[in-house]
């Protein structure tokens, strides 16, 4: 038995003294990588070793298989330090080589840049801004009551249908206008009122060139004592020449909103063709940008506003619409899939 103890020992002394020569001679991770391989890995000499242990009896065993886990230890240990000694004499040597010329210009950084909707919305609300109206805004999850009831729609309105319209539960929904914020305003009974009401709205649409489930709006209103329709008419005309330019004509048509009464459609002259007709108009002359109209005596009364006393108007457009028709983009889902390529068209 002290024969077979002593072979072994011999054995493994060797293969120590081996090993430390070849892991001394090593000068990258790599190559040390492999010694650990070959000497510590499921195929290596220390595992070959291992496995002779079934062929001692049950006395040698014990003792066998302590020399051989030592002489692993030992190796592990001087590879690991061998790892230590390597890798800090490579950060050395890549510091000495990558000195840094403080006197060379720094790198520019990458800044990010406004998203088209965004750009589309600051200018709209420089324009009302400009003409002295206040920008408010009101929660996204909204009463029934306040989505739908406030605003003149009945209880049985298509509108409400949960085709069209994200519920919650039968008394909140995901708003699918920001029209709920200027009811909230008229709550306060605090007059004159000249607001607009920008945000995200939803809607239980397919996603396609022209429609999304999340999209934004700007809305506004006005309520004050003597307001008409010719003051709708000239405010949206304003709107509409500061944005798409001096030039451009605005024509009304005659529409249905249940908040508004009369109400209409705004359409301004092609700013590509200037009323001629082209692909952008569909040879018509004219884009439709907005619906509008006088609120409805029936919000007044539902908002508790006195509406022997006041009168107002009402507006709202999509912003996506506003962008794509400024910017000439023709598929709304450009808007969102973060491709980088068109993203920085908007420099």
């Amino acid at each position: 038995m002290k024969g077979m103890l002593k072979t072994m020992k011999e054995k493994l002394e060797k293969l120590k003294k081996e090993a430390f020569e070849k892991i001394n001679s090593v000068d990258a991770l790599d190559v040390l990588n492999d010694m650990r391989v070959a000497y510590l890995g499921k195929k290596g000499e220390i595992t070959t070793l291992l496995k002779t242990l079934k062929d001692a009896s049950d006395e040698e065993r014990p003792k066998l298989g302590q020399y051989i886990n030592d002489t692993r230890v030992e190796i592990e240990k001087y590879i690991s330090d061998m790892k230590d000694k390597l890798t800090k004499r490579m950060r050395k040597e890549q510091m000495a080589f990558e000195e840094i010329d403080v006197t060379l210009p720094a790198r520019a950084p990458d800044i990010g840049h406004r998203h088209p909707n965004s750009i589309a919305y600051e200018q709209i609300e420089r324009i009302f801004v400009g003409m002295g109206y206040e920008v408010v805004d009101g929660p996204e999850i909204e009463y029934d009551e306040y989505n739908f009831g406030k605003l003149n729609i009945p209880e049985n309105h298509p509108a409400k249908d949960e085709q069209d319209t994200f519920y919650i539960n039968k008394d909140i929904v995901l708003r699918t206008q920001t029209s709920p914020v200027q009811a909230r305003v008229m709550e306060k009974g605090e007059f004159p009122i000249r607001m607009i009401s920008p945000g995200r709205v939803f809607r239980s649409d397919a996603v396609d060139a022209t429609h999304s489930p999340c999209f934004h709006q700007v809305e506004g209103l006005v309520v004050d004592r003597g307001i008409t329709f010719a003051d709708l008419k000239g405010t949206l005309k304003k709107f509409a020449t500061e944005l798409f330019g001096k030039d451009i004509k605005v024509k009304f048509r005659p529409h249905h909103f249940p908040f508004t009464e009369p109400s209409a459609e705004m359409d301004v002259s092609c700013f590509k063709c200037m009323g001629k007709g082209c692909r952008f108009c569909k040879k018509s002359g004219w884009i439709e940008i907005l619906g509008c109209g006088m609120v409805h005596p029936n919000v007044f009364d539902k908002c508790n506003v006195d509406k022997s006393r006041y009168q107002g108007f009402a507006f709202g457009m999509g912003l996506e619409r506003i962008a794509l028709l400024k910017y000439e983009i023709d598929d709304m889902r450009l808007l969102y899939e973060n491709d980088i390529r068109f993203l920085e068209q908007f420099n």
